[in-house]
């Protein structure tokens, strides 16, 4: 890179999670001088950080897996069909390591500010604690769920007993056995944490705002010889994630719940309530997400299996969803969560009926009573998708901030890219297509390498979306989102997080296409010589 050796690198990567590892193995094959900057103390990304009990997999083990190398698909066996943290945590560790990765990382090391300095075509970071460095390609791998939020409740820091956070949980130990514990949220990390601590705890109090529909994981084991016949069938596991619409291996039912007798779509429903991992939600009748009918008729089927398996009438109503239909908000998955509200240590308190009031030196305070615990677990989240970009001072050119732009609307390339950002890259950002993430990142880092090699090898200095491309790429993600059951509902899936300032409002911040077709319209940016993307 002529004229950039004074610069400290060419490529600077922020996170070591899954992408920001495969971005880094991609870069320095081919020659560029990269650092990866991880606020964490070791690799992982998302399973680094959240290593609370009964974290786990909800995307088949082996459909997560790295593809880009047989070798590594011939050394890893997975144990689990649905893998906890503790082992995806190990295959991080292990692909850094067989890759020697970790010479490039630049560990404990939180990014605070990145700017554009536009008379020299290149970035400057600053690291938290003072550390600069200048490179002349930026790439954000910091993940979509990497903010976590607290819930707006006075006084939290006043409660004298120990309290945590799902999404920054401690490395030591953590113990729940002859305690008073209180979890507040029953999302997806909320219900996994709910299975684990009434097991040992002297009391839970579960604390629901608002319920959430989940269905069973029915995980098990992987023995020897079963793994063996994965590694066989990886090309076809890879192979059927790359057809289907969301890269996961479950592919939509080709026909309509409508257009089918009542006794064949219960048998129907029946079958995928007994599968594994996201069939449920993925795998169902084409139309229970677009019709309101089709969509109401698939939700009381999942009702009456909730009464089904919670003794306490009061208790299973409130445990069922009213304010959403099935599927339209993320399905948390389970290992007999719903049993847990029939143990007798077990208590749900619901926030509709009595709101929080403040956090007490002993417990939590709602309308209704106080409580005390001696144990308090925020499950609550997450700013999503935007939120990790938010916390970083990001200035493009003109010292535009990137949080600024978005106030009013996102803009993105792909979810790639973003206008007035030059040689900036989000793997990935906002507006980007909702899939499985492991699959997602490997065709967008690979996208992104053969840009950067196509910007080097031309000899051209800056690259960034043309404004018209961009916002055609963002009208296209709002259109597509517009007959979606999906986006009439608040979730953090569409851009709504009433605990976070300014995300009171619904926006389109995931792209609701299918992933062949974000692949071919991505590869046709690139074979017709990138365009929509201006060089200079």
């Amino acid at each position: 890179m002529p004229g950039y050796r004074d610069l400290d690198y060419d490529v600077v990567v922020v996170g070591a999670g899954v992408t920001g590892l495969y971005q880094l193995h991609c870069l320095r094959k081919l020659g560029f001088r990269v650092r990866v900057l991880e606020a964490g103390s070791d690799v992982g990304g998302t399973w680094y950080w959240n290593r609370y009990p009964g974290c786990r997999f909800d995307s088949e083990s082996y459909s997560y897996s790295y593809s880009f190398s047989q070798e590594l698909l011939n050394e890893w066996d997975w144990t689990e069909h649905f893998s906890a943290q503790p082992q995806t945590e190990r295959y991080l560790q292990f692909v850094a390591d067989k890759f020697d990765l970790r010479k490039d990382i630049q560990f404990s090391s939180r990014v605070a500010s990145t700017v554009f300095d536009e008379e020299h075509s290149c970035w400057e970071i600053t690291v938290e604690g003072g550390a600069q460095f200048r490179c002349r390609f930026l790439i954000m791998s910091i993940g979509h769920l990497s903010a976590p939020t607290l819930p707006n409740i006075e006084n939290i820091a006043k409660f004298s007993g120990e309290w945590f956070h799902t999404g920054l949980w401690p490395k030591e130990e953590v113990t729940f056995s002859c305690k008073d514990v209180a979890v507040v949220g029953t999302g997806a990390s909320g219900v996994q944490m709910i299975q684990e601590i009434s097991k040992t705890a002297k009391s839970l109090t579960v604390f629901q705002r608002n319920p959430n529909w989940c269905t069973p994981l029915h995980n098990k084991e992987i023995s020897k010889s079963e793994m063996q016949e994965i590694r066989k069938n990886y090309p076809h596991i890879f192979q059927a994630c790359g057809a289907s619409g969301g890269g996961f291996v479950h592919t939509t039912e080709d026909r309509n719940a409508l257009d089918v007798t009542e006794e064949e779509r219960e048998k129907f429903w029946e079958e995928q309530y007994a599968k594994p991992g996201f069939s449920m939600w993925l795998g169902n009748f084409k139309d229970v997400y677009i019709d309101r009918e089709a969509n109401r008729l698939l939700s009381d089927f999942v009702a009456r299996k909730i009464r089904d398996r919670v003794v306490d009438e009061k208790t299973a109503e409130l445990l069922i969803p009213k304010d959403h239909g099935f599927g339209t908000k993320r399905v948390p998955q389970e290992t007999f969560y719903y049993e847990v509200y029939n143990q007798s240590n077990v208590r749900l308190v619901s926030l509709s009926e009595t709101p929080f009031e403040c956090v007490t030196k002993k417990g939590i305070k709602t309308t209704d009573r106080e409580y005390e615990f001696d144990t308090i677990v925020y499950a609550t989240g997450f700013d999503a998708i935007t939120g990790s970009f938010d916390r970083i001072d990001i200035r493009g050119v003109n010292g535009r901030r990137l949080r600024e732009s978005w106030r009013s609307k996102i803009v993105t390339f792909l979810g790639v890219q973003v206008p007035d950002f030059p040689n900036f890259f989000m793997i990935p950002g906002p507006q980007v297509l909702f899939a499985n993430h492991t699959r997602l990142a490997e065709f967008n880092v690979e996208w992104v390498t053969a840009l950067i090699k196509h910007v080097d090898g031309k000899g051209l200095t800056r690259v960034e979306p043309r404004l018209d491309a961009a916002e055609d790429w963002s009208n296209h993600v709002e259109e597509s989102g517009k007959e979606l059951l999906i986006n009439e509902v608040d979730s953090w899936m569409s851009g709504v997080n009433s605990n976070v300032e300014g995300k009171q409002r619904r926006v389109f911040v995931r792209y609701d296409g299918i992933w062949p077709a974000y692949r071919k319209r991505c590869r046709g940016i690139a074979s017709s010589g990138y365009q929509e993307l201006q060089f200079s």
